[in-house]
């Protein structure tokens, strides 16, 4: 054999760099590549067909706002602080789509996902620890998503399936996921769309029946309310909007749809097409965290419970208020949960493949992708749910564990997405301008503030032992360098390139 030719290894392959999606999987826009007017800038009129095409992305988005933790956020919630926080979860819901959009503008802007451009903008070392923080994200996120799927599971089979078996049966969905991609992204599209309407008609359900004060509820939306008494769940809210993992899903998603980059216009009429729709489903996915908040608010608030429930037991306590009926309570809280849970754990897989193919730059087989992405995820989950079965209180601190587990990664996908939006190298005519970028790295700094208040209180009650503080101090500072070094990369290289074109300019004006 030729020097020149070395073996490849069958599952991976070097010519090509890793692509979201191949070009025979994405879905042609109709009309985009027509040649409509000969001015490439111009953006074609509006179309509800195109919309239509362009429609999916977002939704698959959403999914992550609707995730088992955030459920469980919001039963809190309304149960600890009534309808005081609504205001709250509608503003935090906005940042959400903020950064979405920002997301979705670096992947149809570049062609490619955050995760390819943290390999190639930042050296090795810190694009595998940007890696090595997003998987430990999804891996929580996921946990949080198995166990709920397997609450409801346990629930719906009456306590027959234990959480564990229930857990094997949520790990499945990657075959499921498998099975479903092979018939194309708009099918796959379809599937969580019916899922999302799962939720919103279990959860509107338990609304009309609990029937939650109309004018508690705009009083909640319209007039901001913070106590001292709510300032935990209050964190919450916002620590759960974004998710660290769906900011690396949705630079890629929306990646699904064949537009010419050549033409500005096309481009442009993409990022319209994308903001409108995932403007829509983050609406439906306000209304759907509303009803949870709203049903447990009505229920819960006020009584000695309040501070107990959480997803294990939101069920049975829900039955216990309000008893059966034709359809009793338990079981239609149980479909929304599974729904939520399914969907999730799906695009958390999604999520996995495009993270782990961007950073090392891996085309592996899908079926390998999905195996290797579950595994991370399933088999701690796994380990979870045999410990903490047979208790709920044990349930709830792992899940506080787990929260704090994000928060920590959330500034590792904010602060990348961030410079590389600003970055005209990068983005070309498309970076975001002054107002925009003060706008979201405010944004990004109230939500990294709040988190680091979450972690502070966090730290500050379970931290015992001279031992575990110094390994904290030493985690802590190692944390707080890697962020201040992320931000200095940012804007030390976007100073310095101002710094070269401005000697340019006047080099050029000699």
């Amino acid at each position: 054999m030729s020097s020149q030719e070395p073996d490849q290894p069958l599952l991976f392959g070097s010519e090509e760099d890793e692509a979201a999606y191949d070009s025979d999987e994405k879905v042609l826009i109709i009309g985009i590549d027509e040649a409509a007017d000969d001015d490439d800038s111009g953006v074609p009129p509006f179309s509800w067909k195109k919309l239509w095409l362009f429609t999916g992305p977002g939704f698959l988005m959403s999914i992550a706002f609707l995730d088992p933790g955030n459920l469980e956020g919001d039963l809190q919630a309304g149960a600890i602080a009534g309808y005081s926080l609504l205001w709250l979860l509608l503003w935090a819901t906005a940042m959400g789509l903020l950064v979405q959009l920002l997301a979705a503008r670096l992947g149809v802007a570049t062609g490619r996902h955050l995760s390819e451009l943290c390999r190639e903008e930042y050296p090795k070392w810190a694009s595998l620890v940007l890696w090595v923080m997003a998987e430990l994200a999804l891996i929580g996120a996921d946990i949080q998503e198995v166990i709920g799927s397997a609450i409801a599971i346990k629930i719906l089979s009456n306590g027959y399936l234990p959480l564990w078996a229930g857990v094997i049966i949520t790990a499945l969905d990657c075959f499921i996921f498998l099975f479903l991609e092979n018939y194309g992204v708009r099918k796959l599209e379809a599937v969580f769309a019916v899922l999302i309407a799962t939720m919103a008609l279990s959860f509107a359900w338990m609304f009309g029946e609990t029937k939650p004060s109309g004018s508690e509820l705009l009083i909640g939306i319209l007039i901001p309310k913070l106590s001292s008494k709510t300032i935990k769940q209050a964190v919450g809210v916002v620590g759960c909007v974004i998710m660290p993992h769906n900011v690396f899903l949705h630079s890629a998603l929306v990646q699904s749809r064949e537009i010419d980059h050549s033409k500005k216009g096309r481009v442009q009429e993409a990022l319209n097409y994308y903001s409108i729709e995932s403007t829509i489903a983050l609406v439906i996915s306000f209304i759907i965290n509303l009803f949870v908040t709203t049903v447990f608010a009505k229920g819960f608030y006020g009584t000695e419970l309040a501070s107990s429930i959480g997803l294990g037991n939101a069920g049975q306590y829900l039955q216990d208020k309000y008893g059966g009926g034709m359809f009793p309570i338990l079981y239609i809280w149980a479909i929304g949960l599974l729904a939520a849970g399914q969907s999730s754990t799906i695009t958390g897989t999604y999520a996995g493949q495009f993270i782990m193919g961007g950073f090392l730059n891996l085309r592996l087989k899908k079926w390998l992708r999905a195996l290797i992405t579950r595994s991370f995820a399933i088999i701690p989950t796994m380990i979870v749910a045999l410990i903490f079965d047979s208790s709920e209180d044990t349930l709830d601190v792992l899940n506080e564990w787990l929260n704090v587990l994000q928060s920590v990664q959330i500034p590792f996908a904010l602060i990348p997405l961030l410079y590389l939006v600003s970055k005209e190298q990068i983005m070309g005519s498309f970076k975001i301008g002054p107002l925009l970028k003060t706008v979201a790295w405010t944004v990004a700094a109230l939500v990294i503030l709040i988190n680091g208040y979450l972690l502070l209180e966090f730290f500050s009650s379970e931290v015992n032992g001279v031992v575990f503080g110094t390994a904290v101090s030493a985690f802590t500072t190692a944390y707080v360098v890697f962020i201040v070094y992320l931000i200095y990369r940012g804007f030390s290289l976007s100073s310095l390139r101002g710094l070269v074109q401005s000697k340019g300019i006047t080099d050029s004006g000699n």
